[in-house]
């Protein structure tokens, strides 16, 4: 298990926006970039889904958030992004970082999203 930790969620209003990071800071470097990296959301009374995700050479979206969002990872720093534009009050969820190495993932705690109409 890899540790994982989400920052940058908070409260907006539609049609705002909000980045946020996910660290790994108990990876190596120089091994990090092999890993997979995605953004999941779970809403109350939801399946947790796939928002994005990024290889180290491709990246794929959630149609609900494709032009809206965008995925992207600094390999140097351990941490991947995700810009979150044009937010919409279905937007609302908690927000889980995962990476996966040899095919088993690993997920950080969350953090809450919350847009507001």
């Amino acid at each position: 298990q890899v540790r994982l930790v989400e920052s940058g969620g908070g409260s907006v209003q539609a049609g705002g926006s909000l980045r946020l990071s996910c660290r790994a800071p108990g990876t190596i470097t120089s091994t990090f970039w092999q890993d997979t990296m995605g953004w999941y959301r779970q809403a109350v009374g939801n399946q947790r889904e796939l928002v994005a995700m990024a290889s180290r050479d491709t990246t794929d979206y959630a149609d609900s958030v494709k032009g809206r969002f965008t995925i992207s990872r600094d390999n140097s720093k351990k941490m991947v992004f995700l810009q979150m534009n044009s937010l919409r009050p279905e937007d609302t969820a908690v927000y889980y970082c995962q990476l996966i190495r040899n095919g088993m993932p690993s997920w950080g705690e969350g953090t809450l999203v919350t847009v507001s109409s």
